[in-house]
């Protein structure tokens, strides 16, 4: 088996972790969460409201400021929807899943023994054993 066949096997293997299955569920409750896409259509138009609004000529800082406010209250509301909640604590599991990944592949490549190397959990300072910033 060579290294590109290899690598599908892993991509195989990371697509049967159950953080990946988490994070495609997760994904699909939101998918199907009414209330939260409508809410993300809110955040968007708001947001091209508030774009025109502060392009305009003649701005109107009440509307801006109302619009900001409207903004804000939409964000905090999409991001405490339980399936918001749900997804980015199963996004992050799964970007940390791959990060860790990375870190070991590129740890490989630099030389590092693929049975002892570590990912580090946090940046060091040293961007040589890094697998990349987020």
């Amino acid at each position: 088996m060579d290294i590109i066949e290899m690598t599908r096997e892993l991509g195989k293997a990371l697509q049967n972790d159950d953080r990946f299955i988490a994070y495609n569920l997760a994904k699909q409750a939101n998918d199907n969460d009414k209330e939260l896409n409508d809410d993300i259509e809110k955040f968007s138009a708001l947001r091209a409201d508030l774009t025109n609004a502060m392009s305009a000529e003649d701005k109107d800082t009440d509307l801006i400021k109302q619009l900001d406010e409207d903004i804000k209250s939409t964000y905090q509301k999409i991001m405490s929807n339980k399936n918001m909640l749900v997804f980015q604590g199963a996004q992050a599991a799964l970007e940390n899943l791959v990060n860790n990944i990375n870190q070991i592949i590129s740890m490989c490549a630099n030389g590092e023994d693929p049975a002892t190397c570590q990912p580090s959990t946090g940046c060091t300072g040293s961007c040589s054993t890094c697998g990349g910033c987020h």
